[in-house]
């Protein structure tokens, strides 16, 4: 028996693996290719790979230093930020990293120690409850894998499977975020733009779009309501930026995800039982930019935490600590009218202030 089955190794998973390998029996699986050193682009992250100022600190808290051939060109220091609907710009500075993402989740993978057993292209199906613990079933090689553990962590994303599955057993409802769909495209790009861009338009969305330069391809991506015509958006965001002399070059690959978008602390569901969620999984994301490594890393780091005691009254010590996670929600959801009214973020342009001139 493990004493530990993490199911997705994405920042989350992998940076709780780093941090219990040594003290428990882990099994880390995920459904992507993670060992192949030429993978495809479905095992890739539907992410902007921008590295927010608080994924940087809680790297830094790590103690953990980020290899140069993580990051890519342009480095910039400014968002443009544009408001289709008032017909408004302003021009603020911002301290991102610009990275590659598959390149970022592979090296925290390569940070794990030899002591996890990975299991990558490996499809999670479901658990159950036996004396002791838990058997998790998954798929691997074409064949039905049954491994008992401890304890189960959910570290699987936006549409975690484990999550699913314990508000399917729970008899109370358990409130679920506000879920949109990233449709994000790359273009071939020949020209250099030297900013980010941050776009607003209630017709498109009532969150936000993006445009990030990466390498020599251009990448537009936004937030939409699934089931609301998120194609027909997409596209009509494409013709008005073109409008704005934005070009957009041969389309090189398309991608899109699921993200949350957690309006309540009640959102935030730390697990049940020995049933652990961390990351996205957890609702542990911000409302406000969907930035979600650095609640990945820090949520992580406070379940590695609570189980430095031993499993026995682990999850009250994680939900406890999870607290601090839940004020920052809080916070982050009474900056959110600022830029999401459009009657607040109307005021808030035309003042100019904290922008460059």
């Amino acid at each position: 028996m493990y004493d530990i089955i993490i199911v997705g190794a994405g920042p989350a998973g992998a940076n709780l693996a780093r941090l219990i390998g040594n003290q428990y029996k882990v099994l880390l699986i995920d459904k992507r290719d993670r060992e192949n050193e030429k993978p495809s682009n479905l095992s890739h992250k539907c992410c902007g790979g921008l590295l927010a100022p608080d994924a940087q600190k809680m790297i830094a808290f790590l103690g953990l230093g980020i290899p140069g051939d993580i990051l890519v060109d342009p480095q910039l220091f400014a968002v443009r930020t544009i408001d289709l609907s008032a017909k408004l710009e302003r021009l603020y500075q911002r301290f991102y990293f610009n990275i590659d993402r598959e390149k970022f989740d592979r090296w925290f993978i390569s940070l794990i120690p030899d002591t996890v057993e990975k299991k990558f292209n490996a499809s999670f199906l479901d658990y159950s409850e036996i004396p002791g613990g838990y058997e998790v079933r998954y798929i691997y090689n074409n064949q039905l894998i049954s491994e008992k553990a401890k304890v189960v962590v959910g570290a699987d994303g936006a549409s975690s499977r484990v999550r699913h599955l314990i508000t399917k057993s729970s008899r109370s409802s358990i409130a679920v975020p506000d879920k949109y769909i990233a449709i994000q495209e790359w273009f071939e790009c020949a020209y250099k733009l030297p900013y980010y861009t941050a776009i607003f338009d209630e017709e498109i969305s009532d969150f936000y779009s993006w445009i990030i330069p990466k390498g020599n391809s251009l990448l537009l991506g936004a937030a939409l309501k699934p089931r609301e015509n998120t194609r027909e958006k997409y596209e009509l965001l494409k013709s008005k930026l073109t409008q704005l002399d934005y070009h957009f070059g041969n389309k090189v690959k398309s991608e899109s995800a699921f993200i949350l978008r957690p309006t309540k602390t009640s959102q935030l569901f730390t697990g049940k039982d020995s049933t652990a969620l961390i990351g996205e999984a957890a609702g542990a994301i911000s409302p406000s930019s969907a930035e979600g490594i650095s609640y990945a890393l820090k949520s992580s780091y406070y379940l590695a935490q609570s189980l430095e005691g031993g499993i026995d009254g682990f999850l009250d010590r994680y939900s406890h600590k999870m607290n601090h996670i839940k004020l920052n929600l809080q916070l982050k959801n009474l900056k959110s009218p600022a830029m999401y009214n459009p009657s607040l973020r109307k005021l808030a342009m035309k003042s100019g202030l904290q922008s460059i001139k």
